[in-house]
């Protein structure tokens, strides 16, 4: 490969342009939107050609290999490029081709963020030479091009494996599969979940695939799903009543709250186990793992009132885990676009946990009229001071 054109300058398009450069391939990168100064500056700074405000087709077609950034939707310029018989491959892909090390590789709809920050925290609590990119942070290319780790521990979106060729992880988690970004699919669930199961498509025996037991669209392609490698299926008996050490010491202490955390430590403690660390390092990691902000983050408790900051919860399955965790009771301040949503799953957790909802929002019509029935107290206001008063 002596040449690449990279389709999209974000995170990910910039950071395959300088693993690119540092290889010694000659590089060109086009954005049909703007490019942000930051990562203009730094194109330049590399003598990395780029263009902006558009695709000049004449100067992408002088390449064979074309890298495509996962926030680049499938429009006319990548179908051409098809057509004339480039090759499109993902940053994820890319990278790939100058890693040899060990990946960990973590999908989901929802908690791969979580998830792929705990089991980074305790692989460099326990003293590995890890990094960790992909959806979370840098991407992948960029880490490469700048250091070679051991240990890759990567989140990893189904946009970013839509364009792999290659990629195989060593260990494969798959956390869950709920309707997300349905809208780059073709609104085919099937189509969503092919494209999370390629995380584990190239896996050979020596590889391992995690995955939730419990998750109906998961078992549902389980049935028909054939690999050589080591299968580990992590249900609810795995932590019913906590995640217990193998040494049989009692419980790991674990600083997340709620179920759905609880199955990402299980998974977290798999992988880390298939990397051969002991249970006192697991333990340690897990102990002092904090969590990014966002993501059931307590803020604080005034006049008795703790509050949370769980604003990353976007849609219905992270809210349902969100107060599934909840133990005191909950006003709720919901809000933002409806993707039309089905909050019927909601409502029995409502009932029972909830006591009032403050919409904070600009079309309220559709939570209101949604849970009314189910919740006594709605507010309703546009201000985020507002509702904090409220």
């Amino acid at each position: 490969m002596k040449s690449v054109v990279v389709i999209g300058a974000g995170e990910s398009g910039v950071g395959a342009a300088l693993l690119a450069k540092k290889m010694g391939m000659e590089v060109f990168v086009s954005d049909y939107g703007t490019i942000s100064e930051q990562y203009k500056k730094e194109l330049t700074g590399c003598n990395i050609p780029f263009e902006e405000g558009g695709h000049d087709f004449e100067k992408v077609l002088v390449t064979e290999v074309v890298i495509k950034s996962p926030g680049v939707p499938e429009h006319a310029i990548l179908r051409m490029l098809k057509e004339k018989g480039r090759k499109v491959i993902s940053e994820i892909e890319f990278g790939h081709l100058f890693f040899s090390g060990l990946t960990i590789a973590i999908t989901g709809s929802n908690g791969k963020t979580t998830a792929s920050g705990l089991l980074y925290h305790i692989l460099k609590t326990a003293g590995l030479n890890v990094a960790l990119g992909g959806n979370y942070g840098k991407s992948y290319a960029r880490i490469l091009a700048e250091e070679q780790p051991d240990v890759m521990v990567l989140e990893i979106s189904s946009f970013q494996l839509d364009d792999i060729d290659t990629f195989r992880p060593y260990v494969a988690i798959l956390l869950n599969i709920t309707p997300d970004h349905l809208d780059r699919y073709e609104y085919k669930m099937d189509n969503y979940v092919n494209s999370k199961f390629r995380i584990a498509k190239n896996q050979k025996a020596s590889d391992h695939f995690i995955y939730n037991g419990d998750d109906a669209e998961i078992m549902a392609k389980m049935a028909s799903f054939h690999g050589s490698q080591h299968l580990v299926s992590i249900t609810s008996a795995h932590f019913s009543q906590g995640i217990p050490s193998k040494d049989g010491s009692g419980m790991f202490e674990l600083n997340l709250k709620g179920k759905h955390n609880l199955f990402n430590a299980a998974c977290v403690v798999e992988a880390c186990r298939i990397m051969d660390l002991s249970e006192d390092k697991i333990a340690l990691g897990l102990k002092t793992f904090v969590n990014l902000p966002h993501r059931l983050e307590s803020c604080g408790t005034i006049n008795g009132v703790e509050f949370i900051n769980d604003s990353k919860a976007t849609n219905v399955d992270s809210v349902y885990y969100a107060l599934d965790a909840m133990t005191k009771p909950v006003i709720w301040i919901a809000g933002g676009t409806d993707k039309g949503n089905d909050y019927s799953v909601l409502f029995p957790l409502i009932k029972n946990k909830v006591k009032a909802l403050i919409c904070l929002g600009l079309d309220n019509e559709k939570l209101k009229n949604d849970f009314k029935p189910h919740i006594p107290t709605v507010f309703e206001t546009t201000k985020v001071s507002e509702a904090v008063e409220l």
